[in-house]
């Protein structure tokens, strides 16, 4: 009992007014200030980055990519919809799943160039 009421006295001399200077406003707010800072640019602005990018890659999807869902399955976009895509996975196996489902390409559809038979010439 004697030591919680020494401990109330002791808090009660450091709240005592006038005893301690104020501290400016600035100087209290400047260290929440400072996190902020550096929260954003360490968790927020990545963040934001990537899912930027994810969706740029959505939008860049078409008919014929190799592509990975976010539960593993691999397969080969059939058909490309507003907001799913038919998926074959198998011979006559298609699945539709939504567009946020995709995590990766494996392999873009692209053109092939045409590889030119030439012949070797011996010499």
């Amino acid at each position: 009992m004697h030591a919680m009421i020494s401990i109330i006295f002791f808090l009660a001399q450091q709240a005592a007014p006038g005893a301690a200077p104020q501290q400016d406003l600035f100087q209290v707010l400047l260290p929440f200030l400072f996190m902020g800072v550096i929260f954003y640019f360490l968790l927020i602005r990545p963040q934001q980055k990537r899912q930027k990018q994810h969706q740029q890659l959505l939008t860049g999807l078409k008919t014929g990519d190799r592509v990975v869902t976010s539960s593993g399955i691999h397969g080969l976009i059939a058909n490309v919809k507003d907001t799913t895509f038919l998926l074959k996975v198998a011979d006559n196996v298609k699945i539709e799943i939504d567009k946020s489902a995709i995590a990766g390409v494996e392999k873009s559809a692209e053109t092939k160039p045409a590889v030119s038979e030439a012949k070797p010439t011996a010499s």
